[in-house]
């Protein structure tokens, strides 16, 4: 079957409450194929049509009540409200996450990875990457009793009713899959999950998965020191059930590059595949063009395969920015002079006549000039 056209986390589509499943919901999680068929369909249309993520006015002061370590440089944290009144969360569904505002007031994205049932905690997880950011540095030094922001939940990876599914995660990808494998199987659907990694000591929540409902026989563990390097991506598709099924897909740029190559296979049952990325997504139909600081006077060159945030970063490190995919808007710059190729998911319409996300959005021209 052929594949209907992906969701990224960097052009994410907001389901509707029918098309989202709590893990608590006792009515299945699907009625009908035909159902699936309508779901799939909508969020084409909306994607084509240049859906944004539904901004979340919502900012909320939280401790953090446990520090958890997961597997070889990851952490979980579970975050709680700060003024103990005991009111509830507000209500997310699998596959949401949060923008979590650090002390040093970084912001970052992370997959809520707990249970949406629980209505007075989030947990997250994350790795600690040496050569990052800095973000997940600082989340790692955060002990009980520190004090956060976050803002959300925010839906950029909605979970669909379908026939059946096909879950691929890659290490730290597991964060966003987890919640939907456990309301998949809650809800007596078909699934099988096939998590990768480098070796088990990186994987994280390897024992909470054996405690899924046969879990035994729809769960293969692939960690590439067991098997003499990576899967191939058309192995990873075999996993999927019989019949009609959906994939969901957080992985690493290779993997997920890999694994969409492989559903040019019309042998593989996919009928369409989600995916969601935690690294910045490669630059695609990109010209070169340059950049002018106004404020800095200095002129920089952007090649056609990096981004302007990427450049500008170099000369101005400290320049705000988050998702790195164009959905959460932290990197909005004011744009002085030059028409801009807008491929974010956040600004308005009126915004977009004088400012752009420098994370994904580029010239129409060969020159830009910022107010930076």
């Amino acid at each position: 079957m052929s594949t209907t056209q992906p969701v990224d986390a960097g052009q994410p589509v907001p389901p509707t409450p029918p098309d989202s499943m709590p893990v608590s919901a006792p009515r299945p999680l699907f009625r009908a194929v035909g159902v699936a068929a309508n779901v799939m369909a909508r969020l084409g249309r909306a994607r084509a049509t240049g859906a944004r993520v539904v901004p979340v006015d919502r900012e909320l002061d939280m401790v953090v009540r446990e520090v958890g370590n997961e597997a070889r440089d990851v952490v979980s944290l579970r975050l709680t409200r700060a003024d103990d009144t005991g009111e509830v969360l507000p209500r997310w569904w699998p596959g949401a996450h949060l923008d979590l505002v650090l002390p040093s007031g970084r912001v970052r994205q992370y997959s809520l990875c707990g249970d949406p049932s629980d209505r007075h905690s989030f947990r997250v997880a994350v790795r600690h990457i040496s050569d990052g950011g800095g973000g997940s540095r600082e989340v790692h030094s955060l002990r009980p009793g520190d004090r956060v922001r976050v803002r959300g939940p925010r839906e950029a990876f909605p979970l669909v009713r379908a026939p059946g599914y096909l879950f691929l995660a890659g290490g730290i990808g597991i964060t966003p899959i987890l919640p939907m494998v456990r309301a998949v199987a809650a809800a007596g659907a078909d699934w099988r999950f096939v998590y990768v990694g480098r070796d088990r000591a990186t994987m994280p929540f390897l024992a909470e998965l054996a405690e899924i409902p046969h879990s035994r026989d729809r769960v293969v563990i692939r960690p590439d020191d067991e098997h003499g390097g990576p899967a191939a991506a058309a192995k990873l598709l075999e996993h999927a059930p019989p019949g009609p099924a959906t994939g969901y897909l957080c992985g690493p740029p290779p993997m997920i590059a890999a694994v969409r190559a492989a559903m040019d296979d019309s042998a593989h049952r996919l009928t369409a595949l989600h995916v969601e990325r935690f690294a910045a997504p490669p630059v695609v139909g990109g010209t070169a063009l340059t950049v002018h600081l106004a404020r800095t006077r200095a002129t920089l060159d952007v090649p056609a395969d990096r981004s302007v945030l990427e450049v500008v970063r170099e000369r101005l490190p400290q320049v705000p920015y988050s998702c790195q995919q164009g959905f959460c808007g932290t990197c909005r710059t004011k744009v002085l002079d030059g028409e801009v190729e807008h491929r974010d998911r956040v600004l308005t319409e009126p915004e977009r006549r004088d400012t752009m996300t420098i994370c994904v959005s580029r010239g129409r021209g060969d020159r830009l000039v910022l107010d930076l």
